[in-house]
C-alpha cells in the first residue's frame, strides 16, 4: 500500500488520466460539423472521427491490460498516456480526414492503457477499507467525463476552434505523466510470464469483429442483420471467441483465466456494466439529439443541462464507494439501476410535443444518481471477487463489457428510435388534412432519407423550402417531430429494461465479501 498522502496522489493522477481518455470518445461529437467544413470531408470519414478511436479502444483494452501484468502497471500507463498526448497533438494539427483518423486510432491506444490500468494502481495502492471511497472518486471521474463531454467540448470549440478538444490534452497529459513518474508505485511484475500471444491475437479479432459489426450496423440502417457486411463480421467475432475459450484453456500462462467467470459475482458485476454502457451511456447520445436538434439548443447549452446527470458524479461518487462499503454492491447496484430505469420511464411519460427542458428535470435527476451510485460498486464487485494477482485481467474485462455495452446501446437504441419515428411518419403523414399526395410522398421520402436525428435542420433544407408556403407546414411539422417522440419512448422504454436487466442480474448473481 501507498503512505497515506501519497496515495490520494496516485488517486488524482490516474483520475485525471481516465478522465481525459473517458473524455474523449464523448467531447468529439460536438465538432464533427466545424471538422467537415474545415477538412471538407465526408460525412463517411467524419463518421470515422469517432469510430477509429472507439475500435482501437476496444481491442486495445485487454491486451494492454496484459502486458501491465507482465512489464509493470506503471510503465505501461506512462507509456499510454504518452501516447495518447502524441496522437493528441497529431490529430490536432492533422490536415486531412485519412491522417485524423489513423491518429486518433493511435489515440485509443493510450486511452485503453491509461482505462485498463488506473482501476488496478487505485485497487493497490488502497487498503480495503478505504478502496470504496477510493473507487468512487475514480467512477466519478468516468461519469462525468462521459457526461460532460458536450459541455466541454462545445466550450472549446466555441472559444478556440475543433482542434482545441485535442490539443487540450497536452497540458493535462504532460502533468499526469510527471505525476505519475513521482507518485505512482509500480506493482510487482510476473517477470516470468509469457505473453500468450495466440489468446492477444483471437482477442483482438473476436472483440474487433464484434464493435465493427455494430459500427457498420450504426452506419448503414438499411442493412438487415443477415447482411453479408454484418453478419462476415459477427461470424468472425463468434469463431474467433470459440478458438480463444480452446486456446485459453489449454494454454499454461492464458492471456485471461476464463475461470474468473465462475465467480457469479464477477459475472453479476459485468453484466450490470454492460448494460449501464448500454443503457445510461449510449442513451446520451440520443437525449443529446433530442435536446440539440429538436429543443435547439447550442452544444454548451446543451452540455450546461446534460450538468444535472454529471454533476452528481462529483459529490455522489465517493459517497457511494463508502455505502459499498458499508451496505454492499449488491443491493446498491440494484438500486442504482432502478433509479435509473425510473429516471427514463420518467421522462418516457412527461415527454411532449412541442418539447420542453422542464419535462426533462426529474428523470434528468434520476439519472444522475443513478450514474453517480453505480459505477464505484461495480468496480468494487469485480475487482473484489478476484485475486489480487488477477487485478489487471479483471479490470481489462470490465472495461471491455462496458465499451462494448455502449457500442451495443448506440446501435440498438438508434435502430429502435429509427423505426418509432419512421412507422410514425408513414402512417400519419399522408393522412393530414389539406397535403396532396404527391407532395406527400416527397415528403415522406425526404423526412425518411433525411432519419430521425434530422430535426429542425430538415425544415431548412432547401428541398423543403418550398412546402414552407403550404399552409399546412405546421401540421407537417407536428407530424414530424410527434413521429421523433414516438422514437424517442421506444428507446427510453428500451434503455429501462437494459438497467432493469442489469439490476436483475446484480441482485441474484453477486454475493458481497471481503476485498482480498
Amino acid at each position: 500500500m501507498q503512505s497515506t498522502s501519497k496515495k490520494w496522489w496516485v488517486l488524482g493522477t490516474v483520475s485525471l488520466a481516465v478522465f481525459m481518455a473517458m473524455l474523449d470518445i464523448t467531447i468529439v461529437n460536438v465538432a464533427l460539423p466545424d471538422i467537415q467544413s474545415d477538412l471538407n470531408v465526408k460525412f463517411t470519414t467524419l463518421q470515422w472521427v469517432l469510430n477509429a478511436y472507439t475500435l482501437v479502444y476496444a481491442v486495445m483494452l485487454l491486451p494492454i491490460s496484459k502486458l501491465g501484468d507482465i512489464w509493470g502497471r506503471k510503465l505501461v500507463f506512462i507509456i499510454g498516456l504518452l501516447i495518447f498526448a502524441v496522437g493528441s497533438l497529431a490529430s490536432g494539427l492533422a490536415t486531412d480526414g485519412l491522417w485524423l483518423n489513423i491518429f486518433r486510432g493511435f489515440q485509443g491506444i493510450g486511452g485503453a492503457a491509461m482505462m485498463s490500468l488506473s482501476l488496478t494502481i487505485v485497487t493497490a495502492a488502497f487498503p480495503a477499507k478505504q478502496r470504496g471511497a477510493a473507487l468512487g472518486i475514480w467512477s466519478s471521474a468516468v461519469g462525468l467525463a462521459v457526461a460532460a463531454g458536450p459541455l466541454i467540448g462545445g466550450s472549446l470549440v466555441a472559444a478556440f476552434g475543433w482542434r482545441s478538444i485535442f490539443l487540450v490534452n497536452l497540458p493535462i497529459g504532460a502533468l499526469a505523466v510527471i505525476c505519475g513518474i513521482f507518485v505512482i508505485t509500480d506493482t510487482q511484475h510476473q517477470q516470468n510470464e509469457k505473453l500468450d500471444w495466440w489468446g492477444m491475437l483471437l482477442s483482438i479479432i473476436m472483440i474487433f469483429g464484434a464493435i465493427l459489426a455494430l459500427i457498420t450496423k450504426e452506419n448503414h440502417t438499411s442493412y438487415d442483420w443477415t447482411n453479408w457486411h454484418i453478419a462476415s463480421l459477427f461470424a468472425l467475432a463468434v469463431v474467433a471467441l470459440i478458438l480463444f475459450i480452446i486456446v485459453e484453456t489449454r494454454t499454461q500462462q492464458p492471456m485471461m483465466k476464463l475461470k474468473l467467470f465462475r465467480s457469479l459475482s464477477f459475472v453479476g458485476a459485468n453484466i450490470a456494466a454492460f448494460t449501464l454502457g448500454a443503457g445510461l451511456y449510449g442513451g446520451f447520445t440520443y437525449l443529446i439529439i433530442l435536446m440539440q436538434n429538436y429543443m435547439g439548443y447550442s452544444a454548451f447549452e446543451t452540455g450546461v443541462r446534460m450538468l444535472w446527470i454529471s454533476g452528481f458524479a462529483l459529490v455522489v461518487g465517493p459517497v457511494a464507494g463508502i455505502l459499498a462499503g458499508k451496505f454492499g454492491n449488491r443491493w446498491l447496484i440494484t438500486i442504482a439501476m432502478l433509479i435509473g430505469a425510473a429516471g427514463v420511464l420518467t421522462i418516457d411519460h412527461l415527454v411532449q410535443v412541442p418539447f420542453k427542458w422542464t419535462a426533462l428535470i426529474i428523470g434528468f435527476v434520476l439519472l444522475g444518481i443513478s450514474n453517480a451510485l453505480v459505477s464505484p460498486p461495480i468496480s468494487n464487485a469485480v475487482m473484489g471477487a478476484v485475486a489480487a494477482e488477477d487485478t489487471g485481467m479483471a479490470s481489462g474485462i470490465l472495461n471491455v463489457f462496458r465499451q462494448v455495452g455502449i457500442s451495443f446501446g448506440v446501435v440498438i437504441l438508434g435502430l429502435r428510435l429509427t423505426a418509432g419515428y419512421n412507422q410514425h411518419l408513414s402512417t400519419h403523414l399522408l393522412k393530414i388534412n389539406g397535403l396532396p399526395a404527391q407532395y406527400g410522398h416527397q415528403l415522406l421520402h425526404l423526412f425518411k432519407k433525411a432519419g430521425a436525428y434530422a430535426g429542425n435542420q430538415i425544415f431548412d433544407n432547401k428541398q423543403a423550402l418550398v412546402f414552407k408556403q403550404l399552409p399546412i407546414f405546421g401540421d407537417v411539422k407536428h407530424v414530424v417531430y410527434t413521429a421523433f417522440k414516438v422514437g424517442m419512448q421506444d428507446t427510453l422504454m428500451t434503455i429501462a429494461i437494459l438497467m432493469i436487466i442489469g439490476a436483475a442480474a446484480s441482485a441474484i448473481l453477486i454475493r458481497d465479501h471481503k476485498t482480498h
